[in-house]
């Protein structure tokens, strides 16, 4: 895996880059499912007609979700990047990013597409840069487009709530479909949001390139969701966000965490219990719960680092520091030590608790020096 510094794999080898299904020079990959490639070809049809565009990108990695397929087309349009997912990434350095957009000419705004305020004004920003054009034009075209899983479908429905509100007379509007899964939306529809002139939404699928050149960008998009996990294999995104947090040293950060008093509460058995449940709301039970498995999990983690005697500049080191936090890890999650799968089902209640930010905020991409 080679050294791994602030997200960056120095090597491309190692257990964690090995046998990816990504490779390191590119090339195709299964992945890539047939309407993917037809919808690459209606997106860029409709980009030709679009007025503006909203790039939909995960906060947590800003260059890693960016099409960089679409990128030549999206560089001549007016746009506007969406960090979207902003309450998952690490504030103290999202500024830097929006300097850094801004640095390159790139109007950049932060958001949560839950959050109708945020929404509200990432709209603001819209209906600013299209100030000239409305004046001349009766109808515009405001196309949404990002990778899988950045939360386009989320920010579509807040757009028609907000639009419902403000244009009360409109006809109803289907909303956009939204899932857990990368892909759900596989049609692209139009959504009226305002009058006078008219303005539409385009909504598109999630698309992403039918190569990954950098194999790190291929784990941090798997990490983040955008690439369903059966693809790169659960244990494999796992042993990478090990890696990542051991060599920033994200664990030291959690030892004042540990004299908060979690007795008596039992931890929730199946990994449902660690996922959002939309029908029933939590109770302070079920926050119990989640937070007794996340300060387990901390502590782990932070014992195993501070006791480890190895280097983290070595791979094989670092391999076997990852090899005991697993089996640790299974201990805390109280997944039996006969279990078949059981580094599958570690992998995937740890991924969750990242996925779900109980492991704390963060942002996986570095900035690029501004020259």
């Amino acid at each position: 895996m080679g050294g791994v510094r602030d997200g960056i794999v120095k090597k491309g080898k190692g257990i964690l880059l090995g046998q990816m299904g990504f490779n390191k020079g590119g090339g195709n990959i299964n992945w890539f499912p047939g309407h993917m490639a037809a919808a690459t070809k209606a997106i860029r049809s409709r980009l030709k007609v679009s007025d503006f565009v909203i790039e939909v990108r995960d906060a947590r990695i800003p260059l890693s979700s960016a099409n960089q397929d679409l990128q030549p087309m999206l560089s001549g349009k007016r746009r506007v990047i969406a960090l979207n997912k902003k309450d998952l990434a690490n504030p103290n350095i999202m500024h830097r990013w929006i300097r850094y957009f801004d640095s390159c000419k790139q109007d950049c705004l932060a958001i949560n597409a839950h959050s109708k305020s945020s929404v509200q004004q990432l709209l603001d920003l819209v209906e600013f840069k299209l100030k000239e054009v409305i004046s001349r034009e009766p109808t515009l075209l405001v196309m949404v487009v990002g990778v899988p899983n950045v939360g386009k479908s989320a920010l579509i429905n807040s757009i028609h709530q907000i639009a419902s509100y403000r244009f009360p007379l409109q006809h109803k509007t289907k909303r956009a479909t939204v899932g857990p899964l990368p892909g759900v939306t596989q049609d692209i529809a139009g959504y009226k949001i305002a009058h006078q002139p008219s303005v539409y939404v385009l909504d598109t699928p999630g698309v992403l390139v039918p190569s990954i050149a950098d194999i790190e960008t291929g784990l941090k998009l798997a990490l983040a969701g955008s690439v369903k996990d059966s693809v790169v294999g659960e244990e494999r995104i796992a042993q990478y966000l090990l890696a990542v947090l051991n060599t920033r040293g994200t664990p030291f950060h959690w030892k004042p965490l540990f004299g908060r008093v979690t007795e008596g509460v039992k931890p929730a058995h199946d990994v449902k219990d660690l996922l959002p449940n939309r029908r029933k709301p939590q109770n302070n039970s079920d926050v119990l719960y989640v937070e007794n498995y996340v300060t387990e999990v901390k502590r782990v983690l932070y014992t195993t680092l501070s006791e480890f005697k190895g280097s983290l500049e070595s791979e094989g080191d670092l391999e076997n520091l990852i090899d005991q936090q697993f089996d640790m890890l299974q201990t805390a999650l109280k997944i039996p030590h006969k279990a078949s799968e059981a580094r599958t089902m570690v992998s995937k209640k740890f991924l969750a608790l990242f996925r779900m930010g109980k492991l704390g905020p963060f942002i996986l991409d570095d900035v690029p020096d501004i020259s």
